[in-house]
């Protein structure tokens, strides 16, 4: 039995982490053959919903609170198996699905729900389950909350992809996220496997984010091209290698799968200073050399 390998997916809201992730552990089901159980560590609960063909799943927080105590739950109240090709009697890997779920925006800690979620999978065996090759964390925003630094701080997960972009304030959490790595890499024996850049088509994209990894101390582990087939497919609650196996598309996630089972790059992070950050963008983004004597001007008509 091989060594249960325990990753999680980072990175700024709104960048297309849970997109990315979902579509990521579905081709490492699919082709590679992979056994995942996926922990959603947002409060949208929207990490598992195109492995379920669901609107969203039922979180471990709100059974609880409708059970009276999360001591009331079982396993398989809270862990669902995933649909169609994902589901344990289709061939290839499977994929069981779970969210941690939170409190009504406004009211109350997020993150705690991430604590409950851990501590409750891992007193019902969760983690134990027979065959299971990989257990993957998909984390909101990025570090700053304990809870949602759990998987970190308490080294849960191992292996840290962040989910960045060439745009400033994907890249801003891409570099916050590894100096959370970094504060606890001694301890917790976590380690940054890649950045994943989801395209976002802004200038000389595929090369700033080549040069921030390297500045991290780390890889471009893939480059994942924008194509409107992944709005496509998520409109019908599915991942591209459900809708459209033949594309573009499902042949990069496919990549991207590999490239994640086979990796071994895992690396305490470099994390670079804000005006090393600005720099950076400014020399492949904007401009082929920073001026300072630009900041806060128009664009020339």
């Amino acid at each position: 039995m091989s060594e249960l390998r325990q990753i999680a997916f980072y990175g700024k809201g709104g960048i297309g982490k849970s997109t990315t992730s979902q579509n990521t552990l579905a081709s490492m089901a699919h082709y590679f053959d992979q056994n995942i159980m996926i922990v959603g560590c947002d409060p949208k609960a929207d990490s598992t919903r195109l492995i379920l063909h669901e609107k969203a799943q039922s979180t471990i927080l709100q059974l609880a609170a409708e059970m009276g105590t999360v001591e009331d739950l079982e396993l398989e109240d809270a862990c669902k198996p995933g649909a169609g090709i994902f589901a344990p009697e289709a061939p290839g890997g499977w994929i069981n699905c779970t969210e941690s779920g939170g409190p009504e925006p406004g009211v109350g800690c997020a993150g705690r729900g991430v604590i409950t979620a851990i501590n409750f999978l891992e007193e019902e065996g969760a983690y134990e389950e027979e065959g299971l090759d990989f257990v993957s964390y998909d984390v909101l925003g990025d570090v700053v909350c304990g809870g949602f630094a759990m998987p970190i701080r308490e080294g849960k997960a191992q292996e840290i992809y962040i989910v960045m972009s060439g745009e400033m304030m994907a890249m801003y959490a891409a570099n916050n996220i590894s100096k959370g790595i970094l504060k606890y890499a001694n301890t917790g024996g976590v380690r940054l496997a890649g950045l994943i850049c989801n395209a976002r088509m802004t200038d000389r994209e595929y090369d700033l984010a080549t040069a921030l990894a390297k500045d991290l101390g780390t890889q471009m582990i893939h480059f994942v091209p924008r194509n409107n087939i992944v709005q496509h497919a998520e409109l019908r609650r599915m991942t591209v290698v459900e809708f459209s196996p033949m594309s573009d598309q499902a042949v990069e996630y496919k990549e991207l799968a590999r490239k994640i089972i086979n990796n071994d790059m895992k690396v305490i992070p470099t994390p670079l200073e804000m005006d090393d950050l600005e720099d950076l963008l400014m020399e492949f983004g904007l401009e082929e050399e920073a001026d300072e004597e630009n900041v806060g001007k128009a664009a020339e008509a």
